[in-house]
């Protein structure tokens, strides 16, 4: 065991220098993150003045204003496992299995987990997460055989986390800590890895991969990794966005998730800053180096909201279909000729028509109140027993909803803490220049559908060696808990619950 002095840091505080210690590079790197982060800090100040404590409902406002969640893009399985290894030393393990594949209308080959802390008192504590994204080559829809030969080959030749930075991992994990310089080596390892390379990039290699996919090419077509967005949290997302742009700042077109209503806010909302030029010296066929640049970095703000349970997560699934389809049926509106004229050419609706749909359907569909979510079992919270409830002479009725109606009962919000693929994918969408290249199942080969699926969450767990862990099994075991309590504090022999969950969300 390492030495408990005053010099030791214990895991979350090494997960909460890494994250400051992240954001500073990054803001060096990309200076229009450092005013994301400033507006974010003015919205969320004054969002606390005109509210007052329920402005903190779903965090108090010091770890609202300290958290932040990074993304990055590796590989191979390799480089996954490692970058497991790194983050296990922060007290972070792999939660949730997001195909960007499927869930994006452009070319994005990849599949995700995030790595986050679980338990209740390290979320509290620092609530670092990181988007983590892994190429996938062996799906012949963006790659044939001889690319993903060139691009695997490729990949197996880099080292993007040295030996010293895996060694001192290990003993952290291990040792829930580091102590003095030990301590100090590993972080200036850890942000380093993920700082921009000035090593020339090999054109026509990038270029390459770039036909496929932006994604692709920022992946494979570098010899590092980088961090490639981070995002701090904002209490008010739709202010910050009018603010962000008011300073002269292209946002991208729209706000990704739920639309904004006056029902309580669920899951994430999120949106960010288009990605920017960078300077990338570009190594050319002749073996020249020349000035270039390259998009592919951007700054992502969120707002986080209640987590849904599966039944509420399904709902929300179905109510983007429904605006899918309401969407795609204006859109047909629009291009259909009026009486006498030409048709138009319009081929889809705007972001903000489609903004509109959502807000409209949404309550068709989501009550607008937190008692009536938690009563219909759509999103999960904390319960706890009023002490202080006046004696009126009834006994506590066995059920939930009736412990709620009553004020036996008080039921506190559970932060969302992940993410959403669709949004993600949108996120990416609305940064890269093209949609990149990918054929349809039916277009490639009789690998394509195997190959489809072997992506899934137990190959992910396999990949990064350690368990990716269900994120709805994570809410509803801290919601069992809290009822759980509620029971014995109440001398109730059973508790009546809403309706169980219903199916996995597919998305």
């Amino acid at each position: 065991m390492g030495d408990r002095s005053a010099q030791w840091k214990e895991t979350w505080q090494l997960r909460a220098a890494f994250a400051a210690r992240l954001s500073a590079m990054y803001g060096r790197e990309v200076p229009a993150y450092t005013t994301l982060v400033d507006v974010s800090r003015e919205v969320n100040e004054d969002v606390l003045r005109e509210r007052g404590a329920d402005a903190e409902r779903l965090g108090a406002i010091g770890r609202v204003t300290a958290e932040r969640h990074g993304a990055i893009r590796v590989g191979t399985p390799a480089e996954l496992q490692q970058v497991g290894r790194v983050f296990g030393a922060l007290g972070m393990r792999p939660v949730g299995f997001y195909d960007l594949r499927e869930a994006a209308t452009s070319a994005v080959p990849v599949v995700s987990t995030a790595f986050r802390p679980v338990a209740g008192d390290e979320l509290a504590r620092n609530p670092f997460r990181v988007f983590t994204s892994l190429l996938t080559p062996a799906d012949p829809r963006f790659f044939d055989d001889d690319l993903r030969g060139r691009l695997e080959g490729f990949l197996g030749t880099r080292e993007l986390f040295p030996p010293e930075l895996l060694a001192l991992a290990d003993r952290a994990e291990a040792e829930q800590g580091l102590g003095g310089g030990d301590a100090e080596r590993f972080l200036q390892l850890a942000v380093g890895v993920f700082e921009l390379s000035g090593e020339p990039v090999d054109r026509a290699w990038y270029e390459t991969l770039e036909r496929v996919s932006a994604v692709a090419a920022d992946i494979g077509g570098v010899r590092s990794t980088h961090i490639n967005h981070l995002t701090p949290r904002v209490l008010d997302i739709d202010e910050l966005y009018r603010r962000m742009t008011g300073r002269g700042i292209e946002m991208i077109d729209a706000i990704q998730g739920p639309p904004r209503w006056d029902g309580p806010d669920v899951l994430l909302r999120q949106t960010s800053f288009r990605a920017l030029d960078e300077p990338r010296p570009m190594r050319q066929p002749d073996g020249s180096v020349v000035p270039g640049a390259l998009r592919v970095r951007f700054g992502e703000v969120e707002a986080r909201g209640i987590a849904l349970t599966r039944r509420g997560r399904a709902r929300y699934d179905e109510l983007l279909s429904r605006v899918d389809a309401a969407a795609a049926e204006a859109a047909r509106a629009a291009r259909a000729p009026a009486s006498g004229t030409a048709a138009t050419g319009a081929t889809s609706v705007t972001a903000t028509a489609r903004a509109d749909i959502a807000r409209d359907l949404w309550p068709t569909r989501f009550p607008r109140t937190e008692h009536a979510l938690a009563e219909q079992g759509l999103a999960h919270f904390t319960y706890h027993a009023v002490a202080d409830r006046p004696r009126d002479g009834r006994t506590p009725p066995p059920d939930l909803p009736g412990l709620l109606r009553d004020g036996w009962v008080r039921a506190d919000p559970v932060v969302y803490e992940d993410f959403l693929p669709r949004s993600a994918a949108g996120i990416f969408q609305s940064n890269l220049d093209d949609s990149g290249s990918r054929k349809s199942v039916e277009e490639g080969s009789g690998a394509t559908a195997t190959a489809t699926a072997a992506y899934d969450s137990d190959w992910l767990s396999g990949a990064v060696g350690r368990d990716v862990l269900d994120p709805f099994a994570l809410y509803e075991e801290q919601q069992s808990r809290s009822l759980a309590d509620v029971a014995r504090a109440l001398h109730l022999d059973h508790l009546n619950l809403p309706p169980g969950p219903a199916s996995p969300p597919s998305d």
